[in-house]
């Protein structure tokens, strides 16, 4: 089986902010523009990857995912940092971390000393997952949630590395609610995944009560930058979203896997929202792969390549026309961002961020 997440995009640096003052329409193709996808999942290298990637003039963020059953804690950080080796000059790395032993005495410790090894092989950020908050419970059965005091020694030690935060916490809204509409842009996902359809498991906490956690975690570390993954688990609703870009200035989201929420929203709402938080909304899309290229045929690479292809084109025509998309199943007209918020929004603002070179 194929899985395709998607691909974030980044532009000009601070001495190039001259260049997106204009607000007239685009001109800009849409292979030209610089991009870096800040939430990708490319865990195996392809051939066809290092044309696709120059052709959509894009780098992309290798996202680690630390997850944990029965035989422990699985990960894919040494995959992504080989296949990172393969294009150095594309690819950049996330890290992740999970609370599986939080109890341990040394938890933080041992965890600090993991991820400054795993910064010094080239990560630039560090993801936790919805694991917090709905998955790992410590030794008393509870819940851990982002905002665990036992925790708050990483988060320091990330500040004191100038290492930004990932978080995906939570999920979106529909989660709690029945899965009785096809037309949620989220069917198919807890169709396949019923573990995190919490309407079905009532032990799972609430969505306040986990949101109010990574808010509180937020507020509790203001010197932190903190990206949050999927419009912040709150996509069905970018007045939720503006809310919280207003409450904390080291608060910044990206759009990986939520377009489709986005369409289902009112297309003038959404393009003010883009508007007034330019500087803060990156470009992201959960495209990846999961299996190595031996696996598959010839027929299944090339369907894969395509698929991409037509994806990036998608968001683009969503992104800076106002012409008809369907996305999820969701169907409205495009944004028709300007020049300037799409060269920040896919490039600008992600370099900045990342502090690169």
């Amino acid at each position: 089986m194929i899985v395709l997440f998607l691909f974030v995009s980044i532009a000009c640096k601070s001495e190039k902010k001259d260049k997106i003052q204009d607000d007239s329409p685009v001109t800009l193709d849409q292979h030209s523009l610089k991009k870096i996808d800040v939430h990708a999942h490319y865990k195996y290298e392809r051939d066809y990857m290092p044309s696709l990637f120059e052709k959509w003039n894009m780098q992309g963020v290798l996202v680690d995912v630390s997850k944990a059953d029965s035989k422990g804690i699985g990960r894919s950080w040494s995959e992504y940092v080989a296949h990172a080796k393969t294009q150095s000059n594309v690819f950049f790395l996330c890290s992740s971390l999970i609370g599986v032993g939080i109890d341990a005495p040394d938890f933080a410790e041992k965890q600090i000393a993991r991820l400054e090894k795993e910064i010094n092989e080239g990560a630039r950020m560090v993801k936790v997952w919805k694991n917090f908050g709905m998955v790992t419970k410590d030794a008393s059965g509870t819940f851990i949630q982002i905002d665990d005091v036992r925790l708050q020694p990483i988060w320091d030690f990330l500040k004191s590395r100038n290492i930004p935060v990932m978080a995906h916490i939570g999920e979106p809204i529909q989660a709690w609610r029945p899965l009785d509409d096809p037309n949620n842009p989220h069917f198919g996902y807890y169709s396949e995944h019923p573990e995190y359809h919490a309407y079905k498991h009532t032990e799972i906490p609430s969505y306040e009560t986990i949101i109010t956690a990574r808010d509180n975690w937020i507020a509790k570390n203001p010197d932190l930058k903190i990206l949050c993954a999927h419009l912040g688990s709150m996509s069905h609703d970018v007045d939720m979203v503006a809310e919280r870009l207003d409450k904390f200035p080291n608060m910044y989201v990206e759009t990986a896997a939520r377009f489709g929420d986005l369409v289902g929203q009112d297309s003038d709402k959404v393009s003010a929202f883009f508007e007034k938080y330019q500087d803060r909304i990156f470009f992201g899309t959960d495209y990846g792969n999961s299996n190595p290229k031996a696996g598959l045929s010839l027929e299944e690479l090339t369907t894969e390549a395509q698929t991409l292809d037509e994806n990036y084109s998608r968001l683009w025509t969503y992104l800076s026309t106002t012409d008809s998309i369907s996305l999820r199943g969701q169907k409205n007209h495009g944004l028709a961002l300007t020049e300037r918020i799409l060269i920040k929004f896919y490039y600008q603002n992600v370099a900045n961020f990342l502090e690169l070179e």
